[in-house]
């Protein structure tokens, strides 16, 4: 049990050390390439701070651990909305821009709604068992494309600069190489020990991978969106924090459950009806206070509530 708990804290360390690594070394040669920053914090930045979701939920479908695969994704996605933007708006109001409801959020509910039919497959169309398929992984992996095309188009028009002045751009290639290369290699092995550290702790407490999946390993791999976001906020920056998060939870569906799935199937082990609805609830909720409620801006009340429903979801999962 002890070694268990090591090899998790060591796995875990090595995967945001690995995913901090990733970004600024990645983000240092495409600037040098003449990447624009939008660009850079669409793609780059979002697949860095999403990296140890897709790094254990890989790990985890071709070690056979379907419930912590796909609880790590659904776990991270409710911490990510109720969590990081609850703390983010409680620390200062959120101003939500028109493209943002009209296009970015409106992905989010999406990516959840998605997610909520695949995994009533028992329901829907009579199937034995909710199994998350490779032809899901494909359709997912489908939509991640569209969303990327969507990302370069939309940077397009901007036609947003990369700026002189960001240290990163000035970062030798050298350097840049080898913190892109150690990174990746830090996310695989540091995913493996973790997966490893994660099951065998579960195992010996007698609950399902889902629940480790849904709490520990879903709050430990939304740390870089959290550290990330907060920092924003107390910048000033609250748009650069709710885009965080909005690039995040896209990525994770149609991403990262898109690469699992399509490695190995998923059933849906442990993962039930009442957590996909919550999280379409909650990222329907993301998108109401800032479009209705608040009136493009996400108020400390609404903060409050978030962090009150994750508390409360978290009661609901370990009790």
């Amino acid at each position: 049990m002890l070694l268990d708990i090591v090899f998790l804290c060591i796995g875990l360390a090595l995967i945001l050390w690995g995913a901090s690594a990733l970004t600024d070394g990645a983000s240092a040669i495409a600037r040098r390439m003449g990447v624009s920053d939008l660009v850079v914090g669409l793609t780059v930045v979002s697949f860095g701070t999403s990296a140890p979701e897709l790094t254990i939920s890989v790990m985890s479908a071709l070690d056979g651990s379907a419930g912590l695969a796909i609880g790590n994704v659904v776990g991270s996605n409710v911490f990510n909305i109720c969590a990081i933007v609850g703390v983010t708006a409680l620390l200062r109001p959120v101003a939500v821009g028109r493209s943002l409801m009209v296009n970015e959020i409106p992905l989010v509910l999406l990516s959840s709604v998605v997610l909520l039919v695949m995994g009533c497959s028992t329901l829907l169309d009579g199937a034995a068992a909710n199994v998350l398929t490779r032809v899901d992984g494909l359709i997912l992996l489908l939509f991640f494309a569209v969303f990327m095309r969507y990302v370069f188009a939309s940077a397009k028009e901007s036609d947003s600069a990369p700026e002189g002045g960001d240290a990163s751009g000035r970062m030798p290639v050298w350097k840049a190489v080898a913190l892109t290369l150690g990174g990746l290699a830090a996310l695989i092995w540091g995913g493996d020990k973790f997966v490893d550290g994660a099951s065998a702790i579960a195992a010996s407490l007698g609950v399902s991978q889902a629940m480790i999946g849904l709490t520990i390993v879903a709050a430990g791999t939304s740390l870089p969106e959290l550290a990330t976001s907060v920092a924003a906020a107390l910048k000033g920056r609250t748009g650069m924090a709710i885009g965080n998060v909005i690039g995040s939870n896209i990525f994770n569906v149609f991403m990262v459950l898109g690469a699992s799935a399509t490695v190995r199937e998923l059933p849906f082990q442990g993962i039930g009806l009442s957590d996909l609805l919550v999280l379409t609830g909650v990222s329907l909720l993301f998108w109401l206070s800032g479009r209705v409620i608040g009136r493009n801006e996400i108020t400390r009340v609404e903060g409050g509530i978030f962090v009150a429903i994750y508390i409360a979801y978290m009661v609901m999962v370990v009790a």
